[in-house]
């Protein structure tokens, strides 16, 4: 019985582990976003979505052609935005905007920003998990 109990015992905890491991990683900047490929988009805000675990800011940006494309950059959870600044009041559809941000690898119309900027220059940063989104520098990493 004694063997019995502690085969399910570790099976169970080794479950859990690896279960914690895929958890995660689906938070991982690097899985899911190119830091080779900034972007820096000016736009008008459609949408603006403060939930957990991760905010979603839409954006139609118009090109030199006056194509109009939808863009999401994905944020940190509501209570970073809410400490760096954004209320759902701050930041209305209909905004227009600069977001600096990377590319999905997936090469869709989406990335991680790292802050918006409002056409008066109040920045504010997006805390999630891109480099600098929660509004300290980067280490130097020449050294």
């Amino acid at each position: 019985m004694k063997k019995v109990l502690g085969l399910v015992l570790t099976t169970t905890g080794l479950a859990a582990w690896l279960a914690s491991g895929t958890v995660t990683a689906h938070h991982s900047f690097a899985a899911a976003y190119d830091e080779d490929a900034p972007l820096n988009i000016e736009g008008v805000v459609t949408k603006v979505e403060l939930t957990n675990p991760h905010s979603w800011l839409w954006v139609d940006v118009t090109d030199e052609n006056g194509t109009t494309t939808n863009w999401g950059f994905e944020g940190g959870p509501p209570v970073n935005l809410f400490r760096n600044g954004l209320t759902r009041d701050a930041l209305p559809v209909g905004s227009e905007i600069k977001v600096f941000a990377y590319q999905a690898k997936s090469g869709e119309n989406k990335g991680v920003a790292v802050f918006f900027e409002y056409l008066d220059g109040r920045k504010i940063f997006m805390g999630g998990s891109a480099p600098g989104a929660d509004g300290r520098p980067r280490p130097d990493n020449n050294n």
